[in-house]
């Protein structure tokens, strides 16, 4: 299945359906008077977060989505039948956006968040809602309510608890591999990655799940490289692993571009708790890993850890030193639904 994070659709509730004209003419009844009914109501658009699902391929080949029209009233006070509504079934972490991909409509961050795209129109009376003292045989009746058509951005930002971020060849996939069960590609050249992976990792009996996104490079958020889009998928991860390539030439360099791509992007990304990593030690000696970690911390580097993917040294201390983090924000969160009241009850 490809991966697919961002597209565009066109959506419109149903029309609500038209009133009846209507009398009553029954043998022996002279003055049988309006009966038209009322029109069904049209069908809504609805978004739902389900489970299963971790992209928007399916809207790539159905952009379009109509709910059903309401069916026009009709005689001996019959309401017609509502439309049928429909749900767009999205990932968990979709966020909605106005037709110019400025505004946030909704963000389904959780699973089972539902939320109203377009209602249905609303049907028009027949022409018993007209009969009065005066006008005991009124021969209008109203139109239905016209549907909503919009035209929607879906963006898709993956719900991970870690999120790693580094050039390309920093060693991202490689420790992905080395750590969980997804395999993404690793070669020997730039920009292996080209769509974010997820992966489940465990220490200590503890999961969370890990995104890794293509590498950046220096101008990313001006669009260079593959650009800064695939950024939105760490937005919602507790803490950042920063992979820094240990055999680079430019190392503090290569820190530093990855810090300003950072602060550049904005939401708040600068500002959450990261792990340094200095990866592909197993090429190093021992002097020159602790002359490298040095300088990292003297540049303003915090945490940094020493690590290889390929040959697992060092890999269980890195993953042991962002589960904390990850814990950290799983108690907040546990603490605003209790306030909230939306916890689990417990004895």
């Amino acid at each position: 299945m490809k991966f697919l994070d961002l597209c565009k659709v066109h959506i419109r509730s149903g029309s609500g359906g038209n009133g009846s004209i209507s009398f009553r003419r029954e043998k022996f009844i002279e003055y049988g008077g309006p009966d038209g009914g009322d029109g069904g109501r049209g069908g809504d658009v609805w978004a739902e977060a389900v489970d299963g699902l971790n992209t928007l391929i399916d809207f790539r080949y159905q952009q379009h989505w109509f709910a059903k029209n309401g069916q026009g009233g009709m005689g001996n006070a019959r309401t017609g039948s509502s439309g049928d509504s429909i749900t767009l079934r999205v990932p968990v972490g979709t966020e909605i956006l106005d037709e110019e991909g400025e505004e946030v409509v909704a963000d389904l961050a959780n699973l089972g968040d539902r939320v109203l795209l377009a209602k249905g129109g609303n049907g028009g009376w027949g022409n018993l809602h007209f009969k009065t003292s005066v006008n005991q045989a009124p021969r209008r009746s109203n139109p239905g309510q016209e549907g909503v058509e919009r035209t929607l951005w879906l963006r898709l930002k993956l719900i991970a608890d870690v999120g790693l971020v580094g050039l390309p060849n920093a060693g991202k996939s490689t420790f992905l591999a080395a750590t969980s069960n997804a395999r993404p590609k690793i070669a020997d050249y730039p920009f292996t990655t080209l769509h974010p992976n997820l992966g489940v990792v465990e220490v200590d009996g503890r999961e969370f799940v890990v995104a890794d996104i293509p590498g950046l490079i220096e101008g990313a958020h001006e669009g260079r490289g593959l650009g800064d889009v695939f950024l939105g998928h760490v937005e919602r991860s507790a803490v950042l692993l920063h992979l820094i390539d240990g055999t680079s030439g430019t190392l503090i360099e290569d820190w530093q571009t990855i810090c300003n791509e950072l602060e550049a992007y904005g939401e708040g990304l600068a500002d959450k708790p990261r792990v340094t990593v200095l990866n592909k030690i197993d090429a190093l000696d021992d002097e020159e890993r602790v002359f490298l970690r040095d300088e990292l911390h003297e540049a303003g580097a915090e945490d940094v850890r020493l690590m290889s993917g390929a040959s697992g040294e060092g890999v269980i201390d890195v993953l042991r030193a962002l589960r904390p983090h990850v814990q950290r924000r799983d108690r907040a969160e546990a603490a605003v639904q209790d306030e909230d009241g939306d916890g689990s009850w417990q004895p």
